[in-house]
C-alpha cells in the first residue's frame, strides 16, 4: 500500500508559487477562524470551507490541525516581530523602550486577529518560552539606561515581566471594548518606565 504523499516542502524541495499561495491562504482563514471561533472550534473542515477547497487538499498541505495552526501562530509571530523590530530599530538607543511599548500595543490593537490568535493558541497549550520576550525587553532597557549615562540595573526583568504584563493587559482591554484608548494606555505605560527606570 503507497503512503501518504508528503507535504509540499517537507520532501526538501522548494514549494512552487501556487503551493505557497495556498499556503498563505489556509494560513489566513486560520487565523481569522481561530481569532473569530477560538482554537477549539476550528476543525480541518471549518479551514477547508473558509479556503473553498476540501478538508483533503488542507491536508495535502499541512498534516494536521495543530500544524495548519502551529504555522498561523508562526505567521502572526513573524509578521509582529518584524513590525515591532523595525520600529525599534528605527529609534536611538535611548527611546527603544518607549518605541517597543508603542509600536507592541500599536500592532496588536491595529491586527485584533493576530492578537486573538496568540491569546487562544496560549490558551490551548501553546505557551512559548517567557523569556524569549522578557529578555529582549530587559536588554533594550540596559542599552537605553546606557546610552542616557545610567549605571546598569541591578535587574531590568522586573521591569521587563512589568511592562509585558502591562502590554497584554492593555491589548485585552482594546479587544473587550473597541472604544478604549490604547495608544493613551501605551504612552502612560512608557511614562511609568520613564519615571521609574529609565531617570536617575
Amino acid at each position: 500500500m503507497a503512503g501518504k504523499r508528503p507535504a509540499p516542502g517537507s520532501d526538501g524541495r522548494p514549494l512552487s508559487f501556487i503551493e505557497r499561495k495556498r499556503r498563505e491562504q489556509l494560513i489566513e482563514a486560520t487565523i481569522a477562524l481561530v481569532a473569530e471561533h477560538g482554537y477549539a472550534a476550528t476543525s480541518l473542515a471549518r479551514i477547508a470551507q473558509a479556503a473553498g477547497i476540501t478538508k483533503g487538499a488542507v491536508l495535502y498541505h499541512f498534516p494536521s490541525k495543530d500544524a495548519v495552526v502551529a504555522a498561523a501562530r508562526t505567521h502572526v509571530l513573524d509578521a509582529l516581530v518584524a513590525d515591532v523590530g523595525a520600529a525599534v530599530d528605527a529609534a536611538p538607543p535611548g527611546a527603544r523602550p518607549a518605541a517597543y511599548v508603542r509600536r507592541m500595543v500599536g500592532y496588536l490593537t491595529e491586527h485584533p486577529d493576530h492578537a486573538r490568535t496568540l491569546i487562544e493558541v496560549l490558551i490551548s497549550g501553546g505557551r512559548p518560552d517567557p523569556a524569549a520576550r522578557r529578555e529582549p525587553f530587559a536588554a533594550l532597557l540596559q542599552a537605553a539606561r546606557e546610552a542616557r549615562g545610567l549605571p546598569p540595573a541591578a535587574d531590568p526583568r522586573t521591569p521587563a515581566v512589568i511592562a509585558g504584563g502591562a502590554i497584554d493587559a492593555i491589548v485585552d482591554a482594546r479587544l473587550q471594548d473597541p472604544a478604549y484608548d490604547s495608544a493613551a494606555a501605551a504612552e502612560a505605560l512608557v511614562t511609568m518606565l520613564e519615571s521609574t527606570f529609565l531617570r536617575t
